[in-house]
């Protein structure tokens, strides 16, 4: 097999709306609909009952940035997504360090939802009276070892081509949208009243005062900063342009369906939570260990309808590694188009007109991931640095949408026939504004916040990851011009 890019060989246009859009909302739902809505009273400690809220107001940039995203990818439908369109419309240099720390948090992401998946099999084995297969699941090394295994199963997945990875991905998305549905019918057929009997009864157990927290407008925004990872999908479906049908029509539609979609969806799932489980307990859990959804409901349920629930958080969790995958995988591909990566990594598959050689390196960073999950042992690490990626890359996209018409006349004119100019720079401008707000907030409150070692803060440690891209993309600069 050849390691050299052939011309004749492409990256095959096969993906539909419905593929592109289940891209983009499996990236988005999974590990954070399960977890996210109830450890955030832990990692921002006094959201109390501002979670909903807090959500609402995150969804305001993710809006923006999505708007931009959709009028982006429609006149540039390549892989490589945010890459390309800030490489083009700003700088090559802003494009790739902003990007490199994307794909290399989503690749680690993806290692730690491997990581997490096995305590979920684990919790579904003692809820179904598997005791001693619970038991061989805390072992660390079988841990380890069935993350990987789970890992490498979906590369393998995704190396089958994009048809195997549609019959795939939307089965487990509407899979997971099913067994969600039943987290928001028990949520919303339950009250706070049934759930201090039902703790009392079982747990012999007493909720504490239901006193309100105070509002704060620093711990709202930190909240808000949070929740913004919720929105990190319609990214996927950008990396995908270069396999998308009818690109001009459906990247858009998939990125601004996606984001419905989930918001929707996370909405009413966090409401169910709430509204059958009281803020106070849900804090009081959080602080003393790791909880989810899931777990939280098994105390209101029977056994088997527990372990129904387990098995909806297990399947959200794992639909959303073969979207991620898919994009991480196109970014390091067009990076090695454009040259910053070496040519091997954009090797094309000739049957399956999939990047084999970017798929492997990004499943070996992934890896990493799941090896780091295990000796770190803090999940919100990982999504705070995923956060802090995001939010720069997305404001790089709110600048690319302002300014790239301003240098493209044929940019221009087909950017307003999808919005005007004058709704365009005023939705870029706002983007811009509410990005750079909640961008240092989460700066803020990461750098403020109390760790043990300099290295659990998420800003230098992504700062440390922008240095390494910065190194990387002026010693290949350097090494192509050389070798011309």
């Amino acid at each position: 097999m050849s390691n050299k890019a052939k011309p004749s060989i492409t990256l095959s246009r096969q993906l539909g709306l419905l593929g592109l859009t289940a891209t983009g909302i499996c990236s988005m739902l999974g590990a954070s609909i399960y977890v996210v809505p109830v450890m955030i009273q832990r990692n921002v400690i006094g959201i109390g009952t501002w979670v909903l809220p807090a959500f609402i107001f995150a969804a305001i940039p993710a809006l923006l940035a999505a708007f931009a995203y959709a009028s982006l990818s429609a006149t540039m439908p390549v892989p490589g997504g945010g890459y390309i369109f800030a490489s083009r419309g700003l700088s090559p240099y802003l494009g790739f360090i902003a990007s490199f720390s994307q794909w290399f948090g989503l690749s680690i992401v993806i290692g730690v939802i491997c990581y997490l998946i096995i305590p979920f099999f684990r919790d579904i084995a003692y809820v179904l009276g598997w005791q001693e297969l619970a038991s061989y699941l805390e072992i660390g090394w079988l841990r380890v070892g069935l993350a990987l295994g789970i890992l490498w199963f979906f590369i393998w997945i995704n190396r089958k081509g994009l048809r195997f990875y549609e019959r795939t991905v939307i089965p487990l998305m509407m899979l997971m949208f099913g067994l969600g549905a039943i987290v928001i019918v028990v949520g919303f057929n339950f009250n706070h009243n049934d759930f201090a009997h039902i703790l009392s009864t079982k747990q012999e157990k007493n909720l504490i005062n239901p006193t309100n927290p105070v509002f704060s407008l620093g711990i709202f925004f930190s909240a808000s900063a949070v929740l913004f990872a919720s929105f990190i999908g319609f990214d996927s479906i950008a990396q995908a342009g270069g396999e998308a049908q009818n690109p001009e029509k459906l990247l858009p539609r998939a990125i601004i369906l996606a984001f419905l979609v989930v918001s929707s969806f996370y909405f009413v799932f966090t409401a169910a939570v709430y509204h059958a489980i009281p803020w106070q307990f849900i804090a009081q859990e959080a602080a003393d260990k790791d909880i989810s959804v899931a777990g939280l409901f098994s105390l209101l349920l029977s056994p088997t309808w527990g372990a129904v629930i387990l098995v909806g958080a297990t399947v959200a969790l794992l639909n959303d590694l073969p979207a991620m995958l898919l994009a991480v995988s196109r970014l390091l591909f067009a990076w090695a188009e454009d040259g910053i990566f070496p040519k091997k990594l954009a090797y094309i598959n000739p049957h399956t007109h999939i990047p084999d050689n970017s798929l492997f390196v990004s499943g070996l960073v992934a890896t990493a991931g799941v090896l780091g999950s295990h000796w770190a042992g803090d999940f919100f690490l990982g999504v705070d640095i995923m956060v802090t990626s995001m939010l720069v890359n997305f404001l790089l996209m709110c600048f690319t949408w302002y300014i790239l018409p301003k240098r493209n006349l044929a940019i221009a004119e087909k950017m307003n026939r999808l919005i005007p100019k004058v709704w365009r720079n005023m939705l870029s401008v706002t983007g811009i504004v509410f990005l750079s707000i909640f961008l240092i907030i989460h700066v803020w409150k990461d750098t403020s916040a109390t760790v043990s070692h300099w290295y659990f803060h998420s800003t230098y440690a992504w700062l440390i990851v922008m240095s390494i891209a910065s190194c990387i993309y002026f010693w290949r600069k350097i090494y192509v011009k050389t070798n011309e």
